[in-house]
C-alpha cells in the first residue's frame, strides 16, 4: 500500500522530517565518498580526481539507476569513489582511505550535536515552529551519520570495515577473496541488510539521544528529548 511507502510514512509524521532525511542520506554519502576520495589523493592516487569524483553532485557519487532506485524504495542506500589501490604509496594507505569515509560520518555527527547544542541556547529567539523545524533537522543529521559510521563499519564486504580489516589480516584478506569467501560475504551483506538493519537504526537513535543529552549536561542545559514531539504534526 502506499500508505506504507517511507517516504509517505515519514511525511504524514512530519514534512520537515522528510526533507531533511532526503537532504542528509544524499549530502552524507557524497561527503563519505569525498573523504575516501581525499584520502586516497593523500595516498598518492590521482584516480578519483582523473575521473571527475571530487564534487559535490549526488549523481556522480550515487550510481544511476539501481542506487537511486534503492534510496527511493528503502529510505537509504550507497554510493561509490573509484580509487586504484596499487597506486597507494603506504602499506597501510588501503585502510586510511576505507576509514575516511566512515570518518567523515562521525565528524559531521559531531557538527549536528554542536549546533543542536548550540540550538538549545538560541532557539528560544525563534517563532516555536522554526526552532521545532531546525531541531529536527539537526537530529536527523546525527541519526543518518550515527548509522552511516556504525553500518560502514561492519567487517563484511562491500563494507568499509572489510577493506579495513583485509588491510591488517592476511588470513581475512585470502578468505574474502576465495570463492567460499565471497560467497559467505554476499549471505553476510543479506543478513545485515535484512536483520541487523533495523537495529542499526535502533542503536544509531539510542546513541543520539545519548550523545545529545550528555553534550547539554557539559554546558549546563538539558536535552529536551526527541525534537518530532516539539512540532507541530
Amino acid at each position: 500500500m502506499a500508505s506504507d511507502w517511507w517516504l509517505s510514512t515519514i511525511f504524514h509524521v512530519s514534512p520537515v522530517l522528510a526533507c531533511s532525511w532526503i537532504v542528509w542520506v544524499i549530502l552524507s554519502i557524497c561527503l563519505h565518498e569525498l573523504g575516501h576520495g581525499w584520502m586516497a589523493i593523500r595516498c598518492g592516487d590521482n584516480t578519483p580526481r582523473a575521473l571527475g569524483h571530487m564534487t559535490l553532485n549526488p549523481f556522480v557519487h550515487i550510481p544511476w539507476p539501481w542506487a537511486w532506485i534503492m534510496f527511493g524504495l528503502f529510505g537509504f542506500t550507497w554510493g561509490l569513489m573509484p580509487v586504484s589501490p596499487y597506486q597507494f604509496r603506504g602499506r597501510y594507505d588501503d585502510a586510511k582511505v576505507s576509514l575516511a569515509g566512515p570518518l567523515v560520518n562521525a565528524l559531521l555527527a559531531i557538527f549536528c550535536i554542536v549546533l543542536s547544542i548550540a540550538w538549545l541556547a538560541l532557539k528560544t529567539h525563534f517563532a516555536p515552529n522554526v526552532a521545532g523545524n531546525v531541531a529536527v533537522f539537526l537530529w536527523i543529521g546525527v541519526v543518518i551519520n550515527l548509522v552511516g559510521v556504525l553500518f560502514n563499519l561492519i567487517p563484511v564486504p562491500p563494507l568499509d570495515g572489510s577493506s579495513i580489516l583485509a588491510n591488517f589480516s592476511v588470513r581475512y584478506r585470502e578468505f574474502i577473496r576465495s570463492e567460499n569467501g565471497q560467497m559467505a560475504s554476499m549471505l553476510g551483506f543479506i543478513l545485515i541488510f535484512t536483520v541487523l538493519g533495523m537495529k542499526i537504526w535502533n542503536w544509531a537513535f539510542e546513541l543520539s539521544d545519548t550523545l545529545l543529552n550528555a553534550a547539554a549536561r557539559v554546558t549546563g542545559q538539558e536535552w529536551p528529548g526527541n525534537p518530532l514531539l516539539s512540532i507541530s504534526l
